[in-house]
């Protein structure tokens, strides 16, 4: 089973006809695009289901160091 970068790189590169040396680079190129949007989708996915709890857990820690400093 392909995973999907490895489906969209095969995918692109029958539609680009990747046949020499010098386009190879340019689908390296689009390989190393696609893994650091899978990254970027992933890293905002995690922020947006942990954020609420995270920002709890900050306002929790500023109302503690406030009640201290007062």
């Amino acid at each position: 089973m392909l995973s999907i970068v490895e489906y969209l790189v095969t995918t692109l590169r029958s539609l680009l006809g990747v046949t020499s040396i010098k386009s190879q680079k340019g689908v390296t190129m689009i390989e190393y695009a696609l893994i650091a949007a899978l990254i970027t989708i992933v890293v905002i996915a995690t922020l947006a289901l942990i954020g609420p709890e995270l920002n709890t857990t900050f306002q929790t820690i500023l109302t503690e160091i406030q009640t201290a400093n007062s």
